[in-house]
C-alpha cells in the first residue's frame, strides 16, 4: 500500500512476540505458562496497571510485560536470545537474510524507560531471573527484526499448516501448541483492540506499531499487510481495513 513494495524490510516489532512465545514453547516447553497467562487485558501493551495492582504474572505473552519475561526466559536458554529469535524467523520464511535493525535497536533501548518500569516491577516481585538490563537488550533487539509482507506471510503459513518439518527438535512445536499460539493471537494479538479485530476479520493475527499485521488463515494460508499509520491502540489503520476487505472478498 501507499507504493511500498512487498519485499521491502520493515521493524516488526511486536509481530516478533509470536515468534519468541513459538521459541519459548519449542525449547522450554509448556511450563512457560507458569510464568506467563493466556487472558486478554483491556489495557494498553505497555500499561502496568493490572501486573501493580494485582502482582500477579503477566496477563499473556504479548502484551510488553509478558514478552519481557518471555525474554527473560529465553535469557537462559540463549547468550544472545534475540539471535536465536531471527535464527527461527529466518527459518520460517526461508529468508537466510532477515536479521535485526541494530539502530532501531539502539533507539529502542535509549526510549525504553517503560519497559524498564515493566522490568524492575517484575524483578521486585521475583518475577525476573535474568539483569534487567540484559533483558531489555535483548527484547528491544528482538522488536527491530526487519521482515517483508512477503517473509511474514510465509511466517503466518507455518501457523496456518502447522508445517512440523521447517522445524527440528528442541524447537519443534506439536499440533497442539500451533492451535493455541493462533488461540492466543486471535484473543491477544491486538493489544486492547484484540476482541474488535477478532470480530471484524474472525482470524488469528498480530500487530506491531511498525505498521504491520501478520493473518493466519488456519488450513489454508498465511498474510501480511503493512501501511504505517496507526489507530490510539497501534494497529495499522490502512492494514486493517485492507484486511478486512480480502476476508470478505475471499471467505
Amino acid at each position: 500500500m501507499g507504493g511500498r513494495s512487498s519485499e521491502e524490510p520493515f521493524s516488526i516489532q511486536s509481530i516478533s512476540k509470536v515468534l519468541s512465545l513459538t521459541l519459548a514453547l519449542g525449547t522450554i516447553g509448556d511450563s512457560i505458562w507458569e510464568h506467563v497467562g493466556r487472558h486478554p487485558s483491556s489495557n494498553a501493551f505497555n500499561s502496568l496497571i493490572e501486573h501493580e495492582l494485582q502482582h500477579s504474572k503477566p496477563r499473556n505473552p504479548f502484551i510488553n510485560a509478558g514478552a519481557l519475561r518471555i525474554a527473560d526466559l529465553l535469557s537462559g536458554r540463549f547468550v544472545q536470545m534475540e539471535m536465536a529469535v531471527v535464527n527461527l524467523a529466518s527459518t520460517l520464511c526461508s529468508n537466510p537474510t532477515v536479521t535485526y535493525d541494530l539502530e532501531v535497536a539502539t533507539s529502542e533501548l535509549k526510549s525504553a524507560s517503560r519497559n524498564r518500569s515493566a522490568a524492575y516491577l517484575m524483578q521486585s516481585f521475583g518475577q525476573l531471573d535474568n539483569p534487567v538490563e540484559q533483558v531489555i537488550e535483548a527484547y528491544c533487539k528482538q522488536c527491530a527484526i526487519k521482515m517483508s509482507c512477503i517473509d511474514l506471510a510465509k511466517t503466518a503459513l507455518f501457523y496456518a499448516t502447522n508445517n512440523e518439518h521447517l522445524l527440528k527438535k528442541p524447537t519443534s512445536l506439536s499440533s497442539l501448541q500451533t492451535r493455541q499460539i493462533n488461540t492466543l493471537m486471535l484473543t491477544c494479538g491486538n493489544y486492547e483492540s484484540s476482541g474488535e479485530i477478532a470480530y471484524r476479520i474472525g482470524l488469528p493475527s498480530k500487530s506491531g506499531v511498525g505498521g504491520g499485521i501478520m493473518a493466519v488463515v488456519p488450513g489454508h494460508a498465511g498474510v501480511c499487510v503493512w501501511s504505517p499509520g496507526l489507530d490510539r491502540s497501534g494497529v495499522s489503520v490502512a492494514g486493517l481495513n485492507a484486511l478486512e476487505f480480502l476476508i470478505q472478498k475471499t471467505m
